[in-house]
């Protein structure tokens, strides 16, 4: 998240002391600080001593003990977790041993689920460890409420990156130029690092700039180019930026935006562009846990030039 220098983000410190003060009080092995997002838990702070799991790890959220302790269908504190049925059933036993468990969910700023305190043990635990069920709840709470902070201050650095980047847009287009994507591309890397929050980048490459230009002038490309900038703003959100990346290349990146969203959204990309009379070729890649921005704008330009290698294949019949 963007703060002053010297400055950490508040949730990310507060999660790294919550869970050094329960590794140091309650017996067990592992604890973690997680996220929920795109069908996946994914850790951003541990303390481990038993597992070998580290930050950036994730598992299927559907498998987990959290996802039956959120939502109220199992307790939050497991001495014998074998002894509690959803626990015992869950699919995280593939992955690893779990004898004792004990979590508590983690609010976002909208009252929506966040992520979870998340404590394992592959050993079976005293009944003792149920009373540390205040304390998590407790410390769940702080984590929101440095959680809410952080977003708050988010929103305000949001708004002062981009008052300065709309000193840096393409002329021709009028979209974000390709030095301001790189810059907003980095910042919001970072915010990803420390939050998982669902986001995704969309590569658009037009199919036809060349011939136009070749066959109808400049002039002619630099109309299509136009008309695809604003067929592609009008068919996203009012806060998803748009950049033109280089040539015939544009890129737009989509905060808070789980992978069902994004294909969405990419969709209505491309039926924006058809309806104003430009082929494309259109990509779309969710950002991974345990990869930054660059390596999902990676993956949406292999997913676009897969798209227009299709496109191609199925003209030549």
């Amino acid at each position: 998240m963007s703060t002053a220098p010297g400055h950490e983000p508040l949730f990310e410190q507060a999660s790294r002391d919550v869970l050094g003060y329960l590794h140091a009080h309650v017996p067990l092995a592992f604890w973690a600080v997680t996220r929920v997002e795109n069908g996946r838990q994914t850790y951003l702070s541990v303390q481990d001593s038993a597992y070998g799991l580290s930050a950036g790890g994730s598992h299927p959220w559907d498998a987990s003990f959290c996802i039956h302790m959120a939502s109220g269908a199992a307790p939050h504190v497991a001495p014998d977790a074998q002894a509690v049925p959803l626990y015992a059933a869950a699919g995280v036993h593939r992955l690893i041993d779990i004898g004792a468990y004990a979590g508590a969910a983690i609010e976002d700023a909208d009252g929506g689920l966040f992520g979870a305190i998340c404590g394992l043990d592959p050993q079976v635990q005293p009944e003792e460890l149920a009373q540390v069920e205040p304390l998590l709840l407790l410390l769940s709470r702080l984590l929101t409420v440095a959680l809410v902070a952080d977003r708050q201050r988010r929103a305000l650095d949001l708004q002062v990156l981009q008052a300065r980047l709309r000193a840096d847009m393409d002329e021709l287009t009028g979209v974000h130029s390709r030095s301001a994507w790189i810059r907003l591309l980095a910042d919001e890397s970072e915010i990803y690092r420390q939050l998982a929050d669902p986001t995704a980048v969309v590569v658009i490459d037009l199919d036809e700039l060349k011939d136009v230009n070749d066959g109808q002038g400049h002039a002619a490309g630099d109309a299509l180019l136009q008309r695809a900038a604003r067929a592609i703003a009008s068919a996203v959100r009012g806060d998803d930026p748009v950049a033109r990346l280089g040539g015939d290349e544009f890129g737009v990146l989509l905060r808070s935006c789980s992978q069902e969203a994004a294909a969405d959204r990419a969709q209505h990309i491309r039926d924006a562009l058809e309806a104003a009379g430009v082929s494309a070729s259109v990509g779309v890649a969710a950002a991974l846990p345990d990869a930054d921005l660059a390596a999902a704008q990676e993956a949406a330009d292999e997913a676009m030039y897969a798209e227009k290698r299709a496109r191609r294949a199925a003209a030549r019949g």
